[in-house]
């Protein structure tokens, strides 16, 4: 069965939360399954800071999962409008798929959370497409079609599922913005099945 690989980094939780519910949407899709992973912290010198295997939650990605996987979701929390440090130090890792054109042509998702509606969530989620980019996916938003997009007074954006934590991270997330996380998951699923299709 194709699988979409979920990938997250979350601190605080929220971005963990959010990856769930894009696995719900996922595996709204008939024939479509998702493998839920995260990443390790990283130190300031970039090496990893964690054990080799979390005490909790997802396992640690590996690259063999991107290799496996039909479609990807990525989530990252906004750093000063970028990704996380530790999301980056995984995707750089990929330069031999890319050499390879393992991703080429497979669909991707991207969503972030931010201590505030301002705090840079749309470049967090452009600055996460563009290795994916690189390496040849296919880019899957949310469209206005979409009615959590254009009633949510929270997060959500046309690049991607958004979450507002607040200045705490001890925000939860609203109705729209888990819709909006099931809804880019169900996408990602629906274009990845028919593309494998294809294949």
């Amino acid at each position: 069965m194709p699988e979409i690989l979920v990938l997250y980094y979350s601190q605080s939780g929220a971005l963990a939360e959010m990856a769930n519910y894009v696995v719900r949407g996922v595996e709204a899709i008939d024939g479509m399954q998702a493998r839920l992973r995260t990443v390790p912290a990283v130190s300031p010198d970039t090496r990893p800071a964690a054990p080799a295997i979390p005490p909790s939650g997802a396992p640690y990605a590996t690259i063999e999962d991107l290799l496996e996987c039909a479609g990807l979701a990525i989530g990252s929390p906004a750093y000063f409008g970028n990704m996380a440090a530790a999301m980056k130090h995984f995707l750089d890792s990929s330069s031999p798929i890319w050499l390879s054109g393992g991703l080429a042509g497979k669909p991707a998702a991207v969503f972030t959370s931010s201590s505030s509606i301002h705090g840079g969530q749309e470049t967090t989620l452009l600055s996460m497409m563009m290795p994916l980019l690189h390496h040849g996916m296919l880019i899957v938003g949310l469209p206005y079609t979409e009615h959590a997009l254009t009633h949510t007074k929270t997060g959500g954006t046309p690049y991607g599922a958004s979450h507002v934590a607040g200045s705490k991270s001890d925000q939860p997330l609203s109705k729209e913005e888990k819709d909006l996380c099931r809804a880019l998951g169900t996408r990602l699923a629906s274009i990845a099945r028919t593309l494998s299709a294809r294949g």
